[in-house]
């Protein structure tokens, strides 16, 4: 085949695991928790490197920020020949009970964006593959990870979610949040709907682990808030995730 037009590589990779970072920068810190790590590829925002787990070969890919970039990334990869993917990520706490340094795995996320509508219509829900799920609980738990599941907010604007007085549709951006908060919702983040609804719709799987930064809503009431920028307990439960999926795979 040839080289897919954005992520710039074909199927010769062998990979049918993929993590996948927002970030380009946190792509070679991911593959050295990998055996044999090695850069593969880098175009646009998408930097790749490959490496093995329990002897398959595993691919690291950044998808840049939001959905759009996260929509192309997973269908270019599922035409190079990936069919599973885990999005390791960074989010803004909701629920109270979730702390900065704290892992949430997302069952689902809220289509608070724009990318999947032009797939599917709103009323479809954006929810997680229960293998991969079950496979990142299963790890967290081997990893003694403080780790909560449940759903997620996806967004398009980071600064409508924190400066939305200044917003000329901040009153809707308000309202909605504070919906998402008395429903349960625990973080806030801004690729898993896209990463969730093109997994479904190719056939993929598709699961996400990501990394609490902080909590808005325990500064605003005074509770402690601490920050956690390290995203090291969720890249370990992510690599974790992929063994354990490798292992029910070849059984």
């Amino acid at each position: 085949m040839e080289k897919q037009y954005h992520i710039g590589f074909d199927g010769s990779h062998g990979a049918l695991y993929a993590i996948l970072p927002g970030d380009p920068g946190r792509v070679e810190k991911i593959a050295s928790y990998l055996d044999n790590p090695r850069f593969h590829c880098q175009n646009r925002e998408y930097t790749t490197w490959l490496g093995t787990l329990a002897g398959k070969t595993v691919m690291v890919m950044s998808t840049g920020m939001g959905g759009p970039s996260t929509a192309i990334a997973v269908e270019e990869l599922y035409l190079s020949g990936v069919r599973n993917f885990i999005r390791i990520g960074t989010c803004g706490g909701i629920a109270l009970p979730v702390t900065g340094g704290d892992v949430v795995i997302a069952t689902g996320a809220i289509r608070m964006e724009g990318t999947t509508k032009e797939y599917v219509p709103i009323e479809f829900p954006a929810v997680a593959n229960l293998e991969i799920t079950n496979a990142l609980v299963e790890a967290a738990k081997n990893l003694n990870v403080r780790w909560h599941t449940g759903i997620v907010q996806c967004k398009d604007s980071f600064y409508g979610q924190h400066s939305p007085d200044r917003m000329p549709s901040g009153y809707d951006l308000k309202d909605k949040w504070d919906a998402w908060k008395k429903a349960g919702c625990l973080a806030s983040e801004m690729e898993s709907a896209a990463l969730y609804i093109v997994s479904q719709i190719l056939g993929a799987r598709a699961g996400c682990v990501l990394n609490v930064v902080w909590n808005q809503e325990r500064e605003r009431i005074g509770l402690s808030n601490p920050q956690s920028h390290d995203t090291s307990l969720a890249i370990q439960t992510a690599v974790e995730a992929v063994r354990i999926l490798i292992t029910e795979d070849n059984q």
